[in-house]
């Protein structure tokens, strides 16, 4: 008998080693949670694609899509469709009023987009941002601007 879970974890400990690894060792505190959709996901809808992880970026407080996948030309109708396949998969799960801020596609290899521009460019069309092979601060949504609260202040 299958038990029902959350594959959710503290920081990035949903994500498998070799994906951790695809996350700039410099940021990779910024994460609070993470969770591994893909396998989260995975019964019941066994036949349609999935996307793999979701984690908590505190400094900004938003929730992001990371999908670490081969970066060939031949794969980006295939991030496309996941990330299609996420949005309907999610509906159930996510709170009123709550988003992914980003989808972000880690390169799990090597990069062999031909020509590199148009997948690009078909990708920021359809919601997913390319990162590369790391994921670094700046691929990341601006941390929140803290309000100065006057309580405490000396007068």
């Amino acid at each position: 008998m299958s038990k029902k879970s959350t594959p959710m974890e503290d920081g990035l400990g949903a994500l498998l080693k070799p994906d951790r690894d695809r996350i700039d060792a410099a940021i990779r505190d910024d994460f609070a949670d993470s969770l591994d959709l893909d396998a989260g996901l995975r019964e019941g809808r066994e036949g349609e694609h999935r996307w793999d992880y979701l984690v908590g970026h505190v400094p900004s407080a938003a929730l992001i899509g990371i999908e670490p996948h081969s970066a060939t030309t031949g794969e980006v109708r295939t991030v496309i469709e996941k990330r299609r396949q996420a949005l309907v998969q999610l509906r159930e799960h996510l709170v009123d009023g709550a988003s992914i801020a980003r989808w972000l596609w880690v390169a799990s290899g090597d990069v062999d987009f031909v020509p590199l521009e148009k997948a690009v460019l078909r990708l920021n069309q359809n919601g997913i941002t390319f990162v590369g092979r790391k994921l670094l601060a700046k691929d990341l949504p601006a941390p929140q601007k803290r309000s100065a609260s006057k309580k405490g202040q000396a007068k």
